[in-house]
């Protein structure tokens, strides 16, 4: 069966699985559900989903357990990464490029136009702060 991944993300698990996911409502009991069917799998499983954006992230987000892979599918998206020094590294990404947002790094991201990316998270543990 054919899927979008806008709609229903995928989770890699332990063993090489791929499980599809209930559809994407974005809130935190989405997050919440994805964290007690996988959670089993600790900081090796992996959540891959896709997103669209038009106004910048309201949010930081970090991933104290794992790397993320953002990689940039349509427009340009500008990754904002907040170092251990509190220094800000900013990269912007078009279509076809990525970069990887390290275990422990707070990131978000500035959108100019639109902007999608898919995101390959190790979502354990992840935490937020207001922008």
């Amino acid at each position: 069966m054919v899927r979008r991944l806008e709609i229903n993300p995928i989770h890699l698990g332990l063993g090489a699985t791929a499980e599809i996911e209930p559809e994407m409502t974005g809130d935190l009991d989405w997050y919440a559900g994805y964290g007690a069917r996988h959670g089993k799998d600790g900081a090796e499983g992996r959540l891959v989903s896709m997103h669209s954006f038009t106004e910048n992230w309201n949010v930081w987000e970090m991933h104290p357990n794992g790397a993320e892979v953002v990689l940039c599918t349509a427009g340009e998206i500008t990754l904002i990464q907040e170092m251990a020094d509190g220094l800000q590294r900013r990269s912007t990404l078009s279509s076809g490029e990525y970069a990887v947002n390290a275990p422990g790094v707070w990131h978000t991201a500035d959108i100019e136009v639109s902007a999608t990316a898919l995101f390959i998270t190790a979502g354990e543990g992840t935490e937020h702060r207001e922008r």
